[in-house]
């Protein structure tokens, strides 16, 4: 595999506007979330943005940013227009796309991604955590992930993601993050079908994927990163990485 990293990001947000340019000890989290990719060490990384302040810090910072439209439905489309740039020829052969709200994230979780798709019968690879506890898995922002894992094994196929607690009875349940490797050609195919019903109905993009037939294995990692949507999050991602001179979970 020849991956390629890209990091969609834009303005808009309604809980907490102008995300990716927040200051987090000392630099934007849009350039936190590119030093995340760079430390993952799997292949170049860009950043997909939906407005020029975007990438103006990106460049500031020594980065490839690629200006997309900014009416652009979702992060995998932004990724997917800024490819026909970044690799017209199609040399990568797989696109990570990394959420640009994750500044804590660990870089082994990048290259945790990628291994799904060892089996080429997967379309596309994403991650797992185990669930806590009740409010956890009752918490419908948490989104869950029915897969099963056999003993030892560190990959399983995703059978549906639902914000509801799933799946019912006793046993490990999954806590979905929202990282996903595209074989190209998946990629392709994704941005070109319409929103399916159940996309709509749980508001999860991924299920698009599912009930058009398209594979998607799980890696599970036992701790994840926590995304940043609110004031408070902002907060804690800021204390967290001062703690840590600005540096990626240890």
């Amino acid at each position: 595999m020849n991956p390629i990293v890209v990091i969609p990001a834009r303005l808009a947000s309604t809980r907490l506007p102008d995300k990716p340019l927040a200051d987090i000890a000392g630099k934007p989290m849009i350039v936190r979330m590119l030093e995340r990719g760079r430390e993952a060490g799997i292949g170049p990384v860009a950043v997909a943005c939906g407005d020029p302040e975007i990438a103006a810090a990106v460049r500031e910072a020594g980065g490839r940013a690629v200006l997309t439209d900014p009416a652009l439905p979702s992060g995998s489309d932004r990724v997917h227009a800024a490819l026909a740039e970044l690799d017209p020829d199609r040399r990568h052969d797989v696109v990570v796309n990394l959420q640009g709200d994750f500044p804590t994230l660990d870089p082994a979780g990048l290259r945790l991604v990628i291994m799904p798709l060892d089996d080429p019968r997967v379309d596309i690879g994403t991650l797992v955590v185990p669930i806590r506890d009740e409010i956890e898995a009752t918490t419908v922002s948490f989104v869950k992930a029915a897969c099963s894992f056999a003993d030892g094994q560190t990959i399983a196929p995703a059978l549906y993601f639902s914000r509801q607690a799933i799946p019912w009875g006793l046993g490990p349940r999954w806590h979905h993050v929202g990282i996903y490797a595209f074989r190209r050609a998946a990629l392709d195919r994704y941005v070109s079908l319409p929103p399916s019903p159940l996309e709509q109905r749980e508001n999860l993009e991924q299920l698009r994927a599912l009930e058009d037939g398209m594979r998607i294995g799980c890696a599970r990692m036992e701790h994840g990163p926590f995304g940043v949507d609110t004031a408070e999050d902002l907060e804690r991602a800021r204390a967290i990485l001062a703690e840590r001179g600005g540096t990626r979970r240890q």
